[in-house]
Parts: C-alpha cells; sequence; structure tokens
C-alpha cells in the first residue's frame, strides 16, 4: 500500500481569452501536489503561463513544463510527422518559457510532461525518447520526466539514470498491455468512482481495464486531467478519497525522496 503519492493536473491550457476546462486553475491548483502548465505550442500563452507559474509558487506546487505538438488548433491532440530532433527542439524551447518563470518566481522546474499525442508517440518511440533524455541531461536539467510505465520513454529514463516518475490516470482508460487508451473527447465521470479507481490502485496495486481484467499498476503519481468534464469535482474526491485512507499527497521530487 502507498503512504504517499503525487498528484498532478495540466493547467493553463488556455490561450487569449480562450480557456478550456470548466474548472479555474486557482481551485484546481488547491488540490494538487505538481503542475503541468501548457507552454505555448498547443495551449498556453505568455500571459495565461505568467499567471499559473505565480499560483503554483503561491500554492507551493511542483512546477511541471508540459509541451506539445505545434498545434494550437488541434489542442496538441493530432500526429505531426518531422524528425525526432525538431521534435526535441520544439520541447526545448517550451521547456525553457517555463522554466523563465520559474525564475521569475523563485520556483525551480521540477518536471516535465509531454502532452497529448507527442506524450504518446514517445512513449513507443524510443529515439524520440533517447534524444529528450539526452538532450535534458545536456542542458544540466535534472527536471524529472513523467510517463507511463509501460513506455519506451521510462526504460529510456532508467537505462540513463534520469530521474522518472510513473504516472496513474485517473480519468482515462487501460488496455491489458498497461497503456492508457488514447481518446480526443472524454466523457463527464462520475467523481467517487474516479476516486474508488484511484484508491484501490494504491492500495492493491491493480486497474480494471476496457477489457474487464485487472492488471498490476506501479506508479509515484496520480493525473487527472483540467479539460475533464467535471475535473474539480473530481479532484477533490481524489483529494479527499485518498486522505481519509491515510495517504500524504505530496510534489513529485518528495516522493521520489522517500522512495529512496
Amino acid at each position: 500500500m502507498k503512504t504517499m503519492v503525487d498528484l498532478n493536473c495540466d493547467m493553463g491550457e488556455g490561450f487569449g481569452q480562450w480557456v478550456l476546462g470548466e474548472a479555474p486553475d486557482e481551485k484546481l491548483m488547491a488540490l494538487i501536489s505538481s503542475a503541468n502548465v501548457a507552454a505555448g505550442f498547443h495551449a498556453g500563452d505568455p500571459n495565461t503561463m505568467d499567471r499559473v507559474v505565480k499560483l503554483a509558487q503561491q500554492f507551493g506546487v511542483g512546477l511541471g513544463a508540459h509541451p506539445g505538438y505545434r498545434d494550437l488548433q488541434g489542442f496538441g491532440r493530432r500526429y505531426i510527422r518531422t524528425s525526432a530532433e525538431e521534435l526535441v527542439n520544439d520541447v526545448v524551447y517550451q521547456v525553457g518559457a517555463i522554466r523563465e518563470f520559474g525564475r521569475r518566481y523563485g520556483i525551480a522546474l521540477q518536471h516535465v510532461k509531454l502532452h497529448g499525442a507527442l506524450f504518446m508517440e514517445a512513449a513507443v518511440n524510443e529515439e524520440l525518447s533517447q534524444l529528450l533524455v539526452d538532450t535534458l541531461q545536456k542542458t544540466g536539467s535534472d527536471a524529472i520526466i513523467f510517463c507511463m510505465g509501460v513506455s519506451k520513454t521510462y526504460e529510456v529514463a532508467l537505462r540513463l539514470g534520469h530521474p522518472v516518475v510513473r504516472e496513474f490516470y485517473a480519468d482515462r482508460d487501460y488496455d491489458d498491455s498497461g497503456s492508457i487508451v488514447f481518446k480526443r473527447q472524454v466523457a463527464r465521470p462520475d467523481p467517487e468512482q474516479i476516486a474508488e479507481k484511484c484508491v484501490r490502485a494504491c492500495t492493491e496495486g491493480l486497474v480494471r481495464t476496457v477489457d474487464g481484467n485487472d492488471i498490476e499498476i506501479e506508479f509515484e503519481s496520480i493525473c487527472f486531467h483540467s479539460d475533464t468534464p467535471g475535473a474539480l469535482e473530481m479532484g477533490n474526491a481524489i483529494r479527499t478519497a485518498l486522505t481519509e485512507k491515510g495517504i500524504t499527497i505530496a510534489a513529485a521530487a518528495t516522493v521520489l525522496e522517500n522512495a529512496s
């Protein structure tokens, strides 16, 4: 049974006057321990990044960069075919933006989590994952990489000795391989059912797949998405359920420190 886990959410996923999701970032930030801040290519703009990074500092939340494909219109959920080098250059550009806003408010970059289709591409693309980790290390960054446990990204990070956190996806379905089922639209979930799913994963290490099978799952962080309908109610239910089970919610860096 887990005694400590990170709770993370994608944040700042708007652009100018356009805002994605029902819940204000301020209310979600109060529930989580790590924030994945949209870095401009799939969502986010300088003013939004500034506001959300400042919120992370105010709430004492671990700061993460959330880079995606250069795809504002498709919200980073469309695959874009280009070289691994070009993709990593885009990631470096976006990570740098979040890091600098963090410096403005005296908060270090804790982690990097790829977004949407880019996240799923890296999960199966060893070349891309290798170049991503190599580049982070060459720039002197020890930022934790967030990824699926069943992924090339996780394998490469382990092999290269880079800090890595495996996620459990509260509002996503799993297949029998342990991979999430990628969806472009997600229905409104029942908050209590989601909370029960998270508690079971923490206490039993199991999750039910779309085929009705129970599989083992290992993770250090629970992720829910701000654009999922009912995200605020879901986040509240998860946090309450974990706390009632005596599970401490802490930033990813703290979880890794306590696991070592």
